[in-house]
């Protein structure tokens, strides 16, 4: 049996707006983007979120696994999901990171995968 990435009929867009919903379902906070194409072979797009406790992060989590299968996509993992603070979706092209503030803040993913860049960070409230 093959392991594909995703299912190639669902587009890194339709698979991005599938995480931006379930993201909104549950009142994440804080929702950023980031594009990786040229940084990283691991993804195209990473998604961070914070929760506002444990269970809201995961539950957050959850959601987001809920939505890309509806939209054709197996999570190729979900870690984190017994501790609760920072839980990782892999939906191979887009790969979320849901967390609590303090450990967002303590590993700072948004300026470890934007040092140098200049405009590829975007909120998702204001993205298209």
């Amino acid at each position: 049996m093959s392991t594909a990435r995703t299912n190639k009929s669902v587009t890194t867009a339709t698979l991005r707006k599938s995480v931006i919903d379930a993201l909104e379902e549950l009142k994440a906070k804080d929702v950023r983007e980031i594009d990786v194409r040229g940084k990283t072979s691991i993804a195209d797009l990473l998604v961070i979120a914070s929760g506002t406790s444990a269970r809201h992060v995961k539950s957050i989590a959850d959601e987001v696994s809920k939505f890309a299968k509806k939209a054709g996509v197996m999570p190729l993992g979900v870690e984190g999901e017994q501790e609760g603070e920072w839980v990782l979706v892999d939906l191979g092209d887009v790969i979320v990171h849901v967390m609590l503030p303090r450990i967002r803040e303590f590993y700072g993913l948004e300026r470890l995968w934007t040092v140098g860049d200049h405009g590829h960070e975007v909120d998702a409230a204001h993205a298209s």
